[in-house]
């Protein structure tokens, strides 16, 4: 009966925990935030991130024109905000939570 009783108890505190973290608002932990990720690859400070920053920080150049919405060649702290949310919502709808931060410092250039 004792041993009954402790099975359900950690399942519903279990369950608790889970339905807690799931109403969280803000980017889910272990995603970075975009306004660190920014202030990281806008490496000359001048408020945008251009192709030569993108590239630098070790992006694919491909996926630059997927983040700049406006396509003046820079991407503004507004457009990757929006790039990250649409990223979390697609993962949160596939099932695959939050995609995995930038590179890390001085890590070689994806392909």
């Amino acid at each position: 009966m004792r041993r009954t009783l402790f099975v359900a108890l950690a399942s519903l505190t279990t369950l608790a925990a889970g339905a807690a973290i799931a109403q969280q608002d803000g980017p889910p932990r272990g995603m970075p935030a975009p306004e660190d990720v920014f202030k990281r690859w806008d490496s000359n400070s001048d408020g945008a991130v251009d192709k030569a920053e993108w590239t630098g920080a070790g992006r694919p150049e491909d996926r630059f024109a997927m983040i700049d919405a406006n396509k003046d060649g820079k991407i503004m702290l507004d457009e990757l905000k929006t790039a990250f949310e649409t990223m979390r919502q697609r993962r949160m709808q596939q099932g695959e939570g939050p995609p995995p931060g930038p590179p890390p410092e001085g890590a070689p250039p994806q392909n």
